[in-house]
């Protein structure tokens, strides 16, 4: 019987602690249902953040794009209007022009007309090669009567010798580029007598396409080419050669420059283009390539007369 006694207290006891250790396992279970409980409802809390955050980023972000649907209609029409401006200043331009080169026509016309009635006397105009002397007006073709209707006009009001300048005259006479050149530089100030003058000096010279030419190395004034440019049918293929050879060193020096550098008033190539014009040898070089050159010169004066004259030469290279 005492032997069994100790068994017995613990077997008492084992029941003890297991009733203990299910009071506190309950006691751990519940404590473990509320944590889970609690992360719930942060995780919860947590999405329904994000979720309201991406709503009012949706809608900010919709109404930026109809905030820059706005201004791009609206710059459309900005554009649109100012495409329509451009296109009826365009169209006047045109017109201008157009009306320009009308009465230009008209006045060459009735020009020709008149000389054609006048006294059928040689013409006054100095060969250029220095041999063969000037055709008459009957076997002169219409181009070249009409510039020496053209020369007729730039000398009139030099008949008589009135010359401010006559040092020109003599210059032009001795062919005397470098002097030429010189004598207009150190007159620069009163350029615009010159310009009126030098077409008139230029008549005394053997040849006056090879004395422009020679005068190069710098820009004459306007007159000198504008002379040569009313007789261009008349200079010799010589100086053509001449002339197209210094085209030809001088373009690659063109190519370098910025088409909207000079606003339109490039001086060095409405200069390249006027020697073009002036010795006829324009069809002798690449059209894109000088179109690229127009807008440089689009606002300087002659610019018109110009790319008029530039498109006639190759008109009728194409017909020959």
């Amino acid at each position: 019987m005492e032997d069994t006694e100790p068994v017995a207290t613990l077997m008492d006891s084992t029941t003890s602690k297991i009733q203990q250790l299910q009071k506190a396992f309950a006691e751990l279970e519940s404590h473990r249902a509320v944590t889970l409980n609690l992360k719930w409802k942060e995780l919860e809390e947590h999405f329904h953040g994000l979720e309201r955050s991406l709503k009012r980023r949706f809608h900010e972000l919709e109404d930026q794009e109809k905030q820059y649907e706005t201004k791009n209609r609206r710059a459309r029409e900005i554009l649109e209007k100012q495409e329509a401006a451009v296109v009826a200043k365009e169209q006047a331009s045109l017109e201008k022009l157009q009306e320009k080169q009308d009465a230009a026509v008209f006045a060459i016309v009735n020009a020709l007309q008149k000389h054609r009635k006048v006294s059928t006397a040689e013409p006054s105009a100095v060969p250029y090669d220095g041999q063969c002397e000037s055709p008459t007006i009957d076997d002169q073709p219409p181009d070249a009567m009409t510039a020496e209707s053209n020369l007729g006009e730039i000398i009139d009001p030099f008949e008589n010798g009135n010359l401010e300048y006559p040092q020109l005259v003599k210059l032009c006479e001795q062919m005397d580029s470098e002097g030429l050149h010189k004598f207009i530089s150190d007159n620069r100030k009163n350029l615009a007598v010159l310009k009126e003058e030098i077409p008139h000096a230029l008549k005394s010279a053997v040849n006056p396409a090879q004395l422009v030419l020679n005068s190069l190395e710098d820009f004459l004034p306007q007159g000198s080419v504008k002379y040569l440019v009313s007789v261009s049918d008349l200079v010799s293929e010589d100086v053509k050669g001449q002339a197209k050879a210094i085209a030809e060193e001088w373009k690659p020096k063109l190519d370098s420059l910025d088409v909207d550098a000079n606003n339109g008033n490039s001086l060095e190539a409405h200069a390249f283009l006027q020697l073009l014009a002036t010795f006829g040898i324009a069809s002798d070089f690449d059209e894109e390539e000088l179109s690229r050159l127009i807008p440089m010169v689009s606002r300087r004066r002659q610019a018109a007369e110009l790319c008029r004259f530039l498109g006639s030469i190759r008109e009728n290279a194409r017909c020959n």
